[in-house]
Formats: structure tokens, C-alpha cells, sequence
């Protein structure tokens, strides 16, 4: 079982991999029981939003990590993945400006994700 900042980890670098755009980690447990931490991205077009989606599941699926539900996918311009610890919201930008989750959620931390991204040579 891996930890909730691994989680963290793996879902930053599935989203980076696929190209997400203005990618936010936000430290959610000090905050609220929903989860250790809130994954934010947006997504250029409803192709990418599911490509992003699709790649996150499959890399946590690899790392022995389900979504515990998953609410949005192919109807939209939001995608929400539940794993528990991390909730992963991936939006089209017009959505994401619309519900301003960071801003809801602005007493959260703002994680530096720059070394979780893995680096490619």
C-alpha cells in the first residue's frame, strides 16, 4: 500500500508525462477528512482530459492503487478520481476557472511539485 504522498508522487508524474497543464498539488489533511491531498490540472481538450485520466488509473492501477469511484468521465469538462488519500481533479480550462478549486481550497498548502516530476533525459 503505498502512502498518500506517494500517491501524490505517482499521479503528478502520470499527468506531467501526458502533457497536463498548470498541474497543482494542494496538502489537504491539515484542512479536511476528504483527503491528504487534492491533484489539480487542466487539460486542452476533452481527447487530453481523458487521456489524463485514463493514464493516471492505469499508472496507480500498476502500483497496486484503485479509485475508490470516479465521477464525470466522458461527460464533461471535469473528471474527479477518488483514491482515498488523493483526489485528482482534472478539468478543460473554462471549467477549471468556473469552480476555482484552488481558491475554495486556499488555506491548503501549495505542495512544489518540481521534485516529485520525474526528469527526462
Amino acid at each position: 500500500m503505498l502512502t498518500p504522498n506517494e500517491v501524490a508522487g505517482f499521479v503528478v508524474n502520470a499527468l506531467d508525462g501526458k502533457k497536463a497543464k498548470d498541474i497543482k498539488l494542494l496538502r489537504t489533511s491539515e484542512i479536511t477528512i476528504l483527503a491528504d491531498y487534492f491533484v489539480i490540472c487542466t487539460a486542452g481538450s476533452t481527447t487530453q482530459l481523458k487521456t489524463l485520466s485514463d493514464e493516471v488509473e492505469k499508472t496507480l492501477k500498476e502500483n497496486g492503487e484503485r479509485p475508490l469511484r470516479r465521477e464525470g468521465h466522458r461527460s464533461g469538462g471535469w473528471i474527479l478520481i477518488d483514491f482515498g488519500c488523493v483526489v485528482v481533479h482534472l478539468f478543460l480550462q473554462e471549467e477549471r476557472e468556473f469552480y476555482t478549486l484552488e481558491r475554495l481550497w486556499g488555506d491548503a498548502e501549495d505542495v512544489d511539485i518540481s521534485s516529485m516530476i520525474a526528469r527526462k533525459k
